[in-house]
């Protein structure tokens, strides 16, 4: 399967959508995109895993990373990941990563905000 992230959408906040498998081969592109985004100043991300087919622990320290880089930039970051998904949720929980890094498990978790510092959609 081909990795892709895709810019989208989620409850008004700019999302990362990625597809495929996230690990050590693919992991920096999710980190050009998230740095892509906080540089557009956002004042939240999501980062949706739920077509995500596998992630490893290169993809998960990636979404520490990522974690980081958006408290450090005063972003609110949430990672969704169903519980559904079991493939990439047992890394998640086998690494008890949602102490890092702030993990949903559906969109309706979110509520509606702005996505820009300056306001804007």
């Amino acid at each position: 399967m081909l990795f892709d992230v895709e810019r989208t959408s989620i409850a008004g906040r700019p999302a990362l959508t990625v597809r495929g498998e996230l690990d050590l081969a693919t992991a920096p592109r999710l980190a050009a995109a998230v740095d892509q985004e906080l540089a557009a100043g956002p004042t939240a991300l999501v980062i949706d895993l739920s077509p995500t087919i596998f992630l490893d622990s290169s993809g998960a320290r990636q979404l520490v990373l990522a974690a980081r880089g958006a408290k450090e930039a005063g972003v609110e970051l949430h990672v969704i990941c169903p519980r559904k998904n079991s493939a990439v949720r047992l890394t998640i929980d086998l690494l008890d990563l949602a102490a890092l890094v702030p993990i949903v498990d559906s969109a309706a978790e979110l509520s509606p905000g702005l996505t820009r510092h300056d306001g804007r959609p």
